[in-house]
């Protein structure tokens, strides 16, 4: 795909800076349109560009957490979509140019992503990664406004209905009515029975909790909910609260040290029920601490994408690749989700390119025209309804010391009961 023209020389980091602060500067004064989707140009090769593309290079934007309570995944995500950029432009770019992408750390930090966002925005055309429901609820405006395709590694109902935001897979009440049905049809949860469901106060539990209520509901079943904070790591008051509700089986929505807690704390005390969790609360390095036995007998894990030691040749592929890159580094859900996503922007893009155009506008468009979207690494993606999620299908999986990742797959991509009901009465 490469045109064979000479490219430029990168832009360095200092340089970047110095044309953001500029270019931000301008907008304020109404001389540039630039953060706003910017002037549509012809390149060399005939190709329309505007922010963050020129004939040399591609640059997409990354707003991550590298230094807060998702560190790990952080890291992960950055280096899986490094790898993908490396790797593509080994392979010649896309439509001749080199991807580059440009990471922020926000630390988890709402004002310190608002403040990245506005750092970045004028010299990227995508962004493969933004963490955080509350990061992403707070850039809404302005990502929609820049006409910037934005993929949250972040799950919420909430973020839904805009044009240039796209939930990657299921949505987290999704999840939790395929964790309701997983508890009816294989841990003995019957009608009358009460679920426990921890969850952390803002979008990610607030719309897991609509799921699970919503499917406890629909089976005669009862939630008794616990909301926690995200600096909440002993869940001592919680498992008491939930012991004497009497909850035949506990969800929990929260981060790994909440479902680490959770589960240790519960096993202890003789509340050794079914827990179930969102895929965000659970990550590998829990399976080496004292919690591990009782993740091991206790937890499934409820997710959009397989386990990392899924044998999907694509999964496959990419976790030998990984672990020749980091050698150092754990391989996790980040890893698949980073890849994943990055995978499915650089179709976009060659999408867009093929239609003549890598504008914003172009990229949004190509990316809404696709509704079977197969990057190999789980289930098909549908991009054409804004108001849907990408994909109704859940695994489920089981965490394992041994495998790759910590978790296997305990049941493969399902839609699970009720799911479609669900979605036509939102």
């Amino acid at each position: 795909m490469n045109t064979g023209h000479t490219r430029r020389p990168r832009i360095r980091a200092a340089s970047a800076v110095l044309a953001g602060t500029l270019a931000l500067l301008l907008a304020a004064t109404g001389c540039s349109s630039k953060a706003e989707g910017g002037d549509k140009g012809d390149a060399a090769d005939g190709v329309r560009t505007g922010p963050g593309v020129d004939d040399d290079t591609i640059r997409l934007g990354a707003l991550t957490d590298l230094t807060g309570p998702y560190a790990t995944l952080g890291k992960s995500i950055v280096q899986a979509q490094q790898m993908w950029a490396d790797e593509t432009n080994a392979k010649g770019g896309i439509c001749g140019r080199d991807v580059e992408i440009v990471v922020k750390d926000h630390g988890y930090d709402v004002q310190k992503a608002v403040t990245a966002y506005a750092d970045i925005a004028p010299d990227v055309v995508a962004l493969p990664q933004v963490i955080g429901s509350p990061v992403v609820a707070a850039l809404l405006d302005d990502v929609e406004r820049d006409k910037m395709l934005t993929f949250p590694q972040a799950w919420a109902a909430s973020l839904l209905g805009k044009d240039a935001v796209q939930v990657l897979g299921t949505t987290y009440d999704v999840d939790m009515i395929a964790a309701v049905d997983f508890l009816t049809r294989t841990k003995g949860l019957k009608k009358g029975d009460t679920i426990g469901h921890v969850y952390f106060e803002g979008d990610y539990g607030a719309n897991a909790l609509e799921g699970s209520t919503w499917a406890a509901e629909r089976a005669g079943m009862k939630v008794a909910g616990q909301k926690i904070q995200a600096t909440d790591t002993d869940l001592s008051a919680q498992v008491s609260a939930l012991r004497k509700e009497g909850v035949k089986a506990v969800l929990i929505s929260a981060g790994p040290a909440q479902t680490a807690s959770l589960v240790g704390v519960a096993a202890s005390r003789g509340l050794k029920v079914p827990v179930v969790s969102n895929a965000p609360g659970f990550a590998p390095q829990l399976m080496e601490t004292p919690a591990a036995p009782a993740l091991a007998a206790m937890l499934n894990v409820v997710s959009a994408a397989p386990a990392v030691s899924s044998d999907l040749p694509g999964v496959r592929a990419m976790v030998a690749a990984y672990r020749k890159k980091y050698p150092d580094s754990p391989v996790d859900s980040g890893v698949l989700s980073g890849y994943n996503a990055a995978k499915l922007i650089g179709e976009d893009l060659a999408k867009a390119c093929e239609a003549g155009g890598l504008t914003r506008e172009d990229v949004v468009k190509a990316h809404r025209s696709q509704s079977d979207a197969d990057t190999g690494l789980g289930t098909p993606q549908d991009f054409s309804d804004v108001n849907r999620p990408a994909s109704t299908e859940t695994y489920v999986l089981k965490p394992d010391a041994e495998a790759v990742g910590g978790v296997v797959n305990a049941e493969d991509a399902h839609t699970a009961p009720g799911v479609e009901e669900y979605l036509s009465g939102r």
